[in-house]
C-alpha cells in the first residue's frame, strides 16, 4: 500500500541461502515440522550440519529470541524442533530515515543495511528530481522488501523489523508528520506534546543554523538534551557539518535523504520551512545508499546509541 499506508508483505525463506546468525519463525509455525526443502532446514542440515539433538539460535519474528534443538528428522526429511524462546530482543533504535525512491536493486541493499542498523521507520518518498519509476518496483509487493529487512535483523540477531511507509512527496511527508505520531519513545521524553524548538548550531559550523528539537518539558531549560533532532543530510549550500553537529545522548532522530539526484530548491525550502537542518557530510557525491547508511551512522552517534 502506499501514500503513508503501512506495508506487509508474504513471509519467504530464502535469505537462508548463506550462513545466517539465526534462524526465525513465524507465530503459526510453532510446533510444526519443518519441510526438507524449507531453506530453514536446508540451511541447518546443509549449512551448520545440524543433526538429531544439536542446538541452533533462533528467534520468533517480532518476538523473543533463544535456542532451538532438532528433536527429530522425520523420514520424509523434515526436522522437528523445540524452541525454548525467553530472551527479548535488542531494541530499535529511536530513529527514523526517509529517503528518496532508488533503483529497486540499491533499494533491496539500502533495507537489508538499514534493518541490520536498528533503524526503526524507514519511509520512501517520490521526489522532484528522482526518478519516478522507482516507485512502481515489485520489491514492495512480491516479499523482496520483507526479505531484506529480514536478512538485515538476522544479521545483528534481531526479531524486529523496521515499519516501511511510502509517500507521494516530500510535501505529504512533511505534511503528515509521521514521527510526531507514531514514535512512542517520544512521548515519553517530551511529555506527549510537539511544539518546535530550536537550538544553535555548532560555532565552528560554516553557516550556523537551527537544529530543530521539540520544546522542552515546563521548566527545564532549551539547553537540555532535546527529544528529536530533525536532519537532513545535504551538501548543497549547508547549514553547517553533520560531523560538527553536538551529541545528544537518549535524543531520537529523523533523518532525510534525497535521491541521486538530490533535492530542487523547492524541497530545500520546504524542509528548512519544517524545522530541518541541512547539515554536509563532506565534499564527495555519495549514492543514496551510501549517503544513507554513512548518516545513519553518524547520527546514531549523535544520539548515544554507538556507546
Amino acid at each position: 500500500m502506499r501514500n503513508g499506508k503501512c506495508i506487509w508483505i508474504p513471509f519467504s525463506p530464502a535469505w537462508y541461502k548463506n550462513e545466517v546468525n539465526l534462524i526465525l519463525f513465524r507465530q503459526d509455525e510453532l510446533g510444526k515440522p519443518i519441510p526438507k526443502r524449507d531453506e530453514r532446514a536446508i540451511h541447518l542440515i546443509k549449512v551448520l550440519h545440524k543433526t538429531a539433538g544439536d542446538t541452533f539460535d533462533a528467534g520468533l519474528l517480532n518476538g523473543p529470541l533463544g535456542q532451538g534443538r532438532i528433536t527429530a528428522i522425520e523420514p520424509d526429511g523434515a526436522l522437528l524442533v523445540d524452541l525454548d524462546l525467553n530472551i527479548p530482543p535488542p531494541s530499535r533504535h529511536p530513529l527514523r530515515v526517509a529517503v528518496g525512491f532508488p533503483r529497486p536493486i540499491q533499494l533491496r541493499r539500502l533495507l537489508r543495511d538499514l534493518s541490520s542498523l536498528g533503524v526503526s521507520y524507514i519511509d520512501l518518498l517520490v521526489t522532484e528530481l528522482g526518478e519516478k519509476s522507482y516507485q512502481d518496483t515489485t520489491l514492495l509487493t512480491d516479499g523482496g522488501a520483507e526479505q531484506a529487512l529480514i536478512e538485515g535483523a538476522i544479521q545483528s540477531r534481531d526479531t524486529s523489523l523496521p515499519v516501511i511507509k511510502t509517500y507521494r512527496s516530500l510535501k505529504a511527508w512533511l505534511a503528515a508528520q509521521p514521527w510526531a505520531a507514531e514514535q512512542p519513545w517520544l512521548a515519553a521524553q517530551s511529555g506527549g506534546s510537539e511544539v518546535p524548538a530550536t537550538i544553535t548550531a555548532p560555532a565552528n559550523c560554516s553557516q550556523p543554523g537551527p537544529i530543530a528539537v521539540p520544546a522542552s518539558p515546563a521548566g527545564i531549560a532549551s539547553t537540555t538534551t532535546p527529544a528529536m533532532l530533525l536532519l537532513a543530510p545535504d551538501n548543497v549550500r549547508p547549514q553547517g557539518s553533520l560531523a560538527d553537529l553536538p551529541s545528544f545522548p537518549g535524543a531520537a532522530a529523523v533523518l532525510v535523504i534525497g535521491s541521486e539526484r538530490g533535492w530542487s530548491d523547492a524541497e530545500r525550502d520546504q524542509l528548512e520551512k519544517a524545522g530541518f537542518s541541512r547539515l554536509s557530510m563532506g565534499s564527495r557525491a555519495l549514492r543514496t545508499e551510501t549517503a544513507s547508511v554513512a548518516a545513519v551512522i553518524l547520527a546514531l552517534e549523535k544520539i548515544g546509541a554507538l556507546r
